[in-house]
């Protein structure tokens, strides 16, 4: 038995949230110790401690988009000294064996964890490939003191060997472990012609996200006849309250009025699901795409964009559809097949539910992250 550390950015309850989640629960059954660092208190912290965690909320830097350019890493990497050091002491006052990282936005970690004397693996969740080089050396730099690399899909492990390619011996890719319903949920309902096309969306309101082009997307089913709707659960990122304002105002016209609903946040997601004719994930970019896995558990006809790991997690034409990304054409065009053709949309279904249940499921994850933060141990 083991001690762990666990360092984690936020208390929320998103996808790289809840995937700490899932390795907190593999290393608890494994008979480790964890200790989990967090920022600020939220409530993530509850779900921690009943997954078998101990939990410390510890001042530390997060990184964030606003300090994504030169002169902001710059003033990171000036104040790390004193960050990391500081951070090395609680480190070997935890007894921790081992540290794990959780995201890259917590660069300081993986510096403390070497100044510690203690092997750091790092879970990357990230894929800023739109990022300069230079931004990217900067973000992923962190991650050479760690002694492994976790990439959550294909997609991440190319962009942070993109800007460091020495981590390549060190860095493996494991998928997300999504959850699936504790209860398997009804199929797709029989549909009859010009019955209401239910579209559903599970993501937070950002312009990465794609929300805009869903809306563009119902819009353009809808002038084409189709009874189309749309519900979006999830609430802004901070700082991007006037993309939730852009939204409303889009909602209000008269083409998607009373078409569609801004849900804020929603947690299960999966009675949303159980009514959706189709799930979209309309972003033009995911590191992974834990919404589009659960689309699939749930046994719904899924539309996603052809961007970074949705390529990895959506076998097109087979588990589901791929779309060029921004094109509120092609998601609309996508959408209007399966609701012309249900058969097709529930063999769609039906096949993505089987592929996510060998390829995402939990049980695998929990085994492979084990055997990754073991290996630090041996």
């Amino acid at each position: 038995m083991s001690t762990i550390l666990v360092a984690h950015p936020s208390p929320d309850l998103y996808g790289s949230d809840l995937q700490l989640v899932e390795t907190i629960h593999a290393l608890v059954d494994a008979g480790h110790v964890v200790k989990v660092a967090l920022p600020a208190d939220g409530p993530l912290v509850p779900v921690l401690r009943q997954a078998g965690a101990t939990v410390a909320i510890i001042p530390f830097t997060v990184l964030r988009k606003a300090l994504l350019n030169p002169r902001g890493l710059v003033g990171l990497g000036a104040g790390a000294g004193p960050e990391a050091l500081r951070l090395a002491r609680i480190i070997r006052s935890s007894g921790a064996r081992a540290v794990l990282t959780n995201t890259v936005t917590i660069p300081t970690w993986p510096l403390a964890a070497r100044l510690a004397g203690v092997p750091a693996i790092a879970h990357a969740h990230e894929a800023e490939d739109s990022q300069p080089l230079i931004i990217r050396a900067g973000l992923y730099a962190p991650l050479l003191a760690a002694r492994a690399v976790v990439a959550n899909s294909g997609a991440t492990r190319d962009v942070l060997l993109s800007a460091h390619p020495l981590l390549k011996k060190r860095t493996r890719v494991i998928h997300n472990g999504v959850p699936g319903p504790e209860r398997p949920l009804p199929g797709p309902r029989d549909r009859a012609a010009g019955t209401p096309f239910r579209v559903a969306l599970i993501s937070r309101l950002s312009p990465r996200k794609g929300i805009d082009i869903a809306l563009e997307a119902i819009g353009l089913l809808r002038a084409e006849g189709v009874d189309a709707s749309l519900v979006v659960a999830g609430s802004v990122f901070p700082g991007y309250e006037w993309y939730e304002e852009q939204l409303r105002e889009r909602i209000s016209q008269p083409d998607l009025s009373g078409a569609v609903e801004l849900l804020g946040y929603v947690n299960p997601t999966w009675p949303l699901l159980a009514d959706a004719d189709a799930v979209i994930v309309p972003s033009l970019g995911e590191s992974f795409g834990n919404t589009a896995a659960e689309a699939l558990h749930a046994g719904r006809p899924l539309v996603a964009s052809r961007a970074q790991a949705l390529r990895e997690v959506v076998r097109d034409g087979e588990t589901g559809l791929l779309v060029d990304p921004a094109s509120p054409q092609a998601l609309a065009a996508a959408l209007a097949e399966l609701e012309r053709d249900p058969a097709r949309a529930r063999g769609l279904a039906a096949a993505g539910q089987a592929d996510a249940a060998e390829r995402f499921s939990v049980e695998r994850y929990r085994s492979e992250i084990v055997d990754a933060v073991e290996s630090l141990l041996q």
